[in-house]
């Protein structure tokens, strides 16, 4: 480009853009005041946000050590036999200790195959397997054993598990194992499984042993009449009405017979007895008999008959009362205790509701003989005046062999915990036991090798780090109060647990809110409720916080001036607090959270007042809420002005620029015409000269 030649916005020949700019510079002074101020919002903003999460996190601290849930509540259980028992205790545990015994942890069924070869197929089928009430059943394509195992474990979650052991490179061995223990959830095979199972070497079919017991009602004896509350006139219980067709048994109102137990059911490794029965309702029999037994039942006297004439007898004369109903008349019986198992010394046991159980209608009974070794009758005793029971011959076996399959290679076998506790022997499905002490729950791991002790003692360690938490979280508060009230810069740089970088970011917040009365009040308030202290108007030890070794000189330093102190941080002397939780818990309970009216709501204690200073601040529509409304206000007005001014700033930077560019043309122009006339007076001159 020719010197001499300027473009406008292309070239700057004149320095209009420097001129623009400078004049600019001076019109963008309110601009970057009032984004200085917005600046100034937004850290005040993050300011009071970090503010609410210090009182938040201090509030649900506070919280914890005076509601429900607080930690003086915890109790810590001890067992002298680890290895075989442990309990975990609930909030409502008595202190103390008591002594038990683990004879036999509950198992679970684990039954392991022969050794099979690594390449078998699994052939197609719905394959079942049933533990306790639970049954897991699919139908198989065929396929790999890896993936038959895949397919079972997928289906079976929770209730059975099978997994592939190598035994050598080539072959392996097929584990399924029941994940409930317990003998009532004994691992069942069925189908296509138990074909398998029998194939690979797991089981071995059996023909369980089983005994019919008699069906002769002459061995049979009529129960006694249990109390019903001696109506006059009921009839006692008998057995004559009592029918059997060698398969049932029927029993009418007011009936019923005792069964004798025969010797050879209790040889059986684990015999139980089992029958079925179904009451029915029939007519009651209570009007027949409070009709019936007050009527004479008189024969009729007679007639004869001589050449054509009748001559009947006089009716029959008696000094009884004739029809009506009893003086006091019988009401209906009902009674669902039908089944009662009978010692050697008489006495009898009705049978748990555990044993009975109801399908299709019908009541299932099983007699785990086991549990009853002096047992030497059923009884089976229908005390109703309006229902029969019709029930099938007892059956005894031996439930051991019952499953139909006993397994070759067991790992374990389903089988009862059995405990004894004060004495008492004790069965439980499961090894953990929650109902034998209350509110306390065992875990059983292995037998006791003697009589192990479960102790129940304070958590005292979770009540410590709930009381350390509380002072970090507080001192935290402190901390972040005190660099927004005050400009000294020691404030922020005693606090060393803080990064360089975190140093840094609070001495941008150091003395923001220098004057705020809300701050300072706030910071004067939680002094003063862990300073205060607190009476309950009984006699009580500990009263205030620092009794307890915590204060804002718990360390005792010297007597002299300490500036951290005076800001209003909390210490812990930890051997003070550790001697006072070890003597003085509930009291310390008391101390940060006291129900003073007896309402059952606590009203009182620096728990429950700080939470309800904190609540104040942190709350929906609170201190800090309307705080932070407000530079939200602010901030919105800020960036309306901003985004006005630079809009007025872009128009007059717009006619800045077009008005210097106008000037630059007709300067250019100007220039233009100066150099044609100067050529056209050279050009004059040297034509003059030649």
């Amino acid at each position: 480009m020719a010197d001499g030649i300027s473009i406008p916005g292309v070239t700057d020949k004149y320095k209009t853009n420097d001129l623009v700019e400078a004049l600019m510079e001076t019109e963008r002074i309110p601009l970057k005041r009032e984004q200085a101020q917005l600046e100034k919002y937004e850290a005040q903003q993050s300011a009071w946000r970090d503010v609410n999460q210090r009182m938040s996190s201090l509030r649900e601290s506070v919280k914890s050590l005076y509601s429900f849930e607080n930690p003086f509540s915890n109790k810590m259980t001890s067992s002298s036999d680890e290895f075989a028992i442990t309990a975990d205790a609930s909030r409502n545990a008595d202190y103390g200790s008591f002594k038990i015994d683990v004879l036999q942890p509950a198992s679970a069924d684990r039954f392991l195959s022969g050794n099979i070869d690594r390449n078998m197929q699994i052939e197609r089928g719905v394959y079942t397997f049933t533990v306790g009430d639970k049954t897991v059943s699919f139908n198989w394509k065929g396929g790999k054993l890896s993936d038959f195992v895949t397919a079972l474990n997928k289906r079976g979650t929770n209730v059975i598990k099978a997994s592939v052991i190598g035994i050598s490179s080539k072959e392996k061995a097929l584990l399924i194992e029941s994940l409930k223990t317990g003998e009532e959830n004994r691992l069942i095979f069925a189908d296509k499984a138990l074909d398998l199972a029998k194939r690979i070497d797991m089981v071995t079919e059996t023909i369980p042993e089983s005994e019919k017991l008699s069906s002769d009602l002459s061995q049979y004896t009529a129960p006694s009449t249990l109390d019903l509350g001696d109506q006059v006139g009921m009839p006692t219980l008998t057995k004559k009405d009592v029918k059997t067709d060698g398969k049932t048994i029927t029993i009418p109102p007011r009936n019923g017979i005792e069964i004798p137990i025969p010797e050879s059911a209790k040889n059986y490794g684990d015999g139980k007895i089992e029958f079925s029965f179904k009451a029915e309702t029939v007519d009651d029999i209570t009007d027949e008999l409070n009709f019936g037994f007050s009527t004479p039942d008189m024969l009729n006297p007679g007639y004869v008959e001589y050449r054509g004439v009748t001559v009947y007898n006089e009716e029959n004369e008696t000094t009884l009362e004739t029809g009506g109903p009893a003086s006091t008349p019988l009401v209906p019986v009902e009674d669902k205790r039908y089944v009662f198992i009978k010692n050697s010394d008489g006495n009898e046991t009705e049978l748990p509701q555990e044993n009975i159980s109801y399908t299709d209608g019908k009541t299932r009974v099983v007699v785990p003989l086991q549990d009853y070794p002096d047992a030497v009758s059923i009884i089976i005793r229908n005390s109703n005046t309006g229902k029969t029971i019709a029930m099938t011959v007892p059956e005894s076996y031996d439930s051991e062999k019952g499953t139909g399959f006993t397994p070759n290679h067991p790992i374990g076998t389903a089988s009862d915990a059995i405990v004894k506790y004060e004495g008492i022997t004790i069965t439980r499905p499961s090894n953990d036991i929650d109902d034998i002490i209350p509110d306390v729950t065992l875990h059983l791991h292995e037998k006791t090798e003697k009589t192990a002790t479960i102790t129940i003692n304070p958590d005292k360690e979770s009540a410590k780090d709930a009381l350390i938490t509380f002072v970090g979280k507080y001192n935290q508060v402190m901390a972040e109060l005190n660099i927004l009230t005050t400009s000294k810069p020691e404030v922020v740089h005693e606090l060393d647990y803080l990064s360089d970088d975190e140093q840094e970011k609070e001495m941008e917040k150091l003395g923001m809110f220098i004057g705020d009365f809300t701050l300072t009040n706030g910071k004067s308030q939680l002094q003063r409720i862990t300073s205060n202290n607190y009476d309950y108007g009984y006699d009580s030890d500990i009263t205030m916080l620092n009794q307890i070794g915590i204060s804002t000189n718990a360390s005792g330093g010297s007597s002299g001036y300490n500036a951290s102190q005076l800001r209003g941080y909390l210490e812990i002397d930890e051997k003070k607090l550790d001697a006072q939780l070890e003597s003085n818990l509930d009291q310390i309970k008391d101390l940060f959270g006291f129900d003073t009216d007896g309402d059952l709501i606590i009203d009182s204690g620096i728990g429950y007042l700080m939470d309800k200073q904190l609540s104040a601040w942190t709350q929906t529509g609170g201190i800090i809420s309307t705080k932070n409304d407000a530079l939200k206000t602010r901030i919105d007005s800020s960036n309306s002005k901003i985004t006005k001014l630079q809009s007025q700033l872009d128009d007059k930077e717009s006619e800045l620029k077009r008005k210097y560019s106008n000037m630059e043309s007709t300067l250019n122009n100007l220039e233009k015409q100066q150099t044609t006339v100067s050529n056209w007076a050279d050009s004059l001159n040297n034509t003059r000269k030649k």
